[in-house]
């Protein structure tokens, strides 16, 4: 009997950005109304959610994961970082959760993070989740060194059996991808930049307003599905500009959804999702 494949339904690994509070609405829109498509083009990869909820309702269609990210290298770690958590549990053995790691349990995990950081590749963000306060994230061992660690220790190992299977996996600039498929029939784009005017610190910070605005071009007669908060402005920047100068908004036409989204009691933001289809 053959074994039915898993559906993920958020990324396997930490990611800040991640698709996760789309998976029914993005799923529901993309079965009803892109049957037309059997190429899906995912520009930013990011954690490559949107990639395999798109195979997991679309397997018959041609799924290009564009990891912008280099998140493919984190999955491949995935073994190394259940070895670095499993030491990690030992060293803190009884230490109370979710509390500020004190010495001499501070030097200890942090010499064994150093014995792996001797040794190669380390996950520095998919271990922030383990010793550092909810939603923190450090990016190399100097940073761990400044941070005030926590004792939120994952219980369990990290899986993702399967998360990358059937897709197309790229690594190359979204300019580049953009150009081999633009304009061929049937190809409908992802795009899910990222945002302006918040926290980036897991990102490759080089992006500026014009880098921003110039993934606009991808939008311009082709099949997408766009992805912004409200933070970024940037509809409303098109809108503007339209109407004062008369240039075109490449949103012009295509269907929005929102969703409001938390990240304490008192914090949160509007997510945006754009998508439009042109049959033909």
């Amino acid at each position: 009997m053959k074994e039915e494949k898993k559906t993920y339904t958020q990324a396997p690994l930490p990611f800040m950005g991640q698709k996760r509070r789309w998976n029914q609405e993005f799923k529901r829109i993309l079965k009803a109304e892109f049957t037309h498509c059997n190429t899906f083009v995912d520009l930013f990869g990011g954690s490559g959610l949107l990639s395999h909820f798109t195979k997991s309702v679309r397997p018959d269609a041609t799924v290009i994961y564009n990891d912008f990210d280099d998140y493919s290298r984190r999955l491949e770690a995935i073994p190394t970082t259940n070895a670095l958590l499993a030491e990690l549990r030992e060293v803190m053995g009884d230490y109370p959760g979710n509390k500020r790691i004190e010495e001499p349990y501070r030097s200890r995990v942090l010499e064994t993070i150093a014995t792996y950081e001797n040794r190669g590749f380390v996950d520095y963000i998919t271990l922030s989740a383990s010793i550092l306060f909810s939603a923190n994230y450090a990016t190399c061992f100097e940073e761990l060194l400044k941070a005030s660690l926590y004792n939120t220790l994952k219980a369990s190992d990290y899986s993702a059996d399967g998360y990358l299977d059937g897709l197309t996996v790229t690594h190359k600039d979204y300019r580049e991808v953009f150009k081999e498929w633009e304009g061929r029939d049937g190809v409908c784009f992802l795009i899910d930049p990222p945002y302006l005017s918040t926290q980036s610190c897991t990102y490759s910070n080089y992006w500026r307003l014009r880098d921003y605005l110039d993934v606009l071009h991808t939008l311009n007669g082709t099949n997408y599905f766009y992805f912004t908060s409200e933070k970024s402005s940037i509809i409303e920047l098109c809108d503007w500009l339209d109407k004062e100068y008369r240039k075109g908004n490449p949103f012009e036409g295509a269907t929005r959804i929102e969703l409001n989204t938390h990240l304490n009691y008192n914090s949160g933001y509007t997510d945006i999702m754009l998508y439009k289809h042109i049959k033909g």
